[in-house]
């Protein structure tokens, strides 16, 4: 299940309990839409969607340069970063240590 950063939430205090793939996107990016559905697909680890347009501070804090940026979180600790369009076994790939 993906979950949305909201207003007023705490990119930490979101993640604090558990691992997490945190998805750093914007609602125009081509390639964020095209990931979209893949990150719906996902139950093998917890998604957080991160608006880069709504949380520019929070993009900057993780050096988001390019969207779309996957960061996978374990103990609220950045473990792992991609850029860019990523097909699910990719992803799979990229998590499966955590």
């Amino acid at each position: 299940m993906v979950k949305y950063l909201s207003e007023g939430e705490n990119l930490l205090d979101v993640i604090a309990n558990d691992n997490y793939l945190v998805d750093f996107y914007a609602d125009w990016c081509g390639p964020c839409k095209m990931l979209a559905p893949l990150l719906e697909e996902i139950d093998f680890i917890k998604v957080l969607k991160v608006n880069v347009d709504l949380f520019p501070e929070i993009a900057k804090n993780y050096g988001i340069m390019s969207i779309p940026t996957l960061i996978v979180f374990k103990n609220k600790e950045e473990v792992k970063k991609v850029v860019g369009f990523h097909n699910l076994e990719e992803i799979k790939e990229m998590v499966k240590d955590i």
